[in-house]
């Protein structure tokens, strides 16, 4: 499933409605940080569940208990809804 970029606009509007993620680049990111590495491990394969359903997946690393997720949608070339749907849901599993 492929998806549309977002407007410079309409990525400022969507922003602001993830108070915790930014932009860095042509990227939404967010850093999360847990208690210990089976935490962040766990929440890893909560995110890898949602991503697959929506078949739209993060680019992401993991170091001990630090998650950091950056989203963009390569063939729409930059952000689309579906970077910012996927964040919501991201935010949700916490």
């Amino acid at each position: 499933m492929t998806s549309d970029r977002l407007s410079a606009d309409e990525i400022q509007q969507r922003v602001g409605e993830l108070p915790d993620w930014t932009l860095e680049g042509d990227k939404l990111w967010r850093r999360f940080v847990f208690v210990d590495f089976s935490e962040a491990f766990g929440f890893m394969s909560r995110v890898a569940l949602a991503a697959e359903a929506m078949n739209h997946h993060p680019e992401w690393s993991n170091v001990w208990n630090r998650v950091e997720i950056a989203l963009t949608t390569h063939d729409a070339g930059g952000l689309s809804k579906l970077d910012f749907e996927l964040a919501g849901r991201i935010d949700r599993l916490l």
